[in-house]
């Protein structure tokens, strides 16, 4: 069974940083990856993708403050310079059908995490 699991969101101050993790399955290794973002009353938005090669796409609104890695086993979301409107629930996501040319739209991923909270203070 394909499962992905968030951890690391929780509340911090404006200006700290988080990390989030997300562990997968060997299923899923070398496929695209991503991790999405959704505010409430808003919809859910990318916010970094990477490929089988490790080639990251990033949304140029963040890319100079979140940082997409991964390992083996774990997708990571490196989070820095943390903003109140960054407060969100954080999802890491993966498409099956993709290695490479990882698409955008959420809608073109196949498995999804339960999602982790992130809350910035002001």
């Amino acid at each position: 069974q394909v499962q992905l699991q968030e951890s690391g969101g929780g509340s911090v101050q404006a200006g700290g940083s988080l990390r989030l993790s997300c562990a997968f399955g060997s299923s899923i290794r070398g496929y695209c990856m991503g991790w999405y973002r959704q505010a409430p009353g808003t919809e859910r938005e990318a916010v970094a993708l990477i490929d089988s090669d490790g080639k990251i796409t990033s949304t140029d609104a963040m890319k100079d403050r979140f940082t997409i890695s991964k390992d083996t086993d774990t997708l990571y979301l490196q989070m820095n310079s943390l903003k109140p409107e960054d407060t969100a629930m954080y999802y890491c996501a993966a498409d099956r059908r993709r290695m490479w040319h990882c698409r955008w739209r959420q809608d073109g991923y196949t498995d999804w995490g339960q999602g982790t909270q992130v809350t910035v203070l002001s």
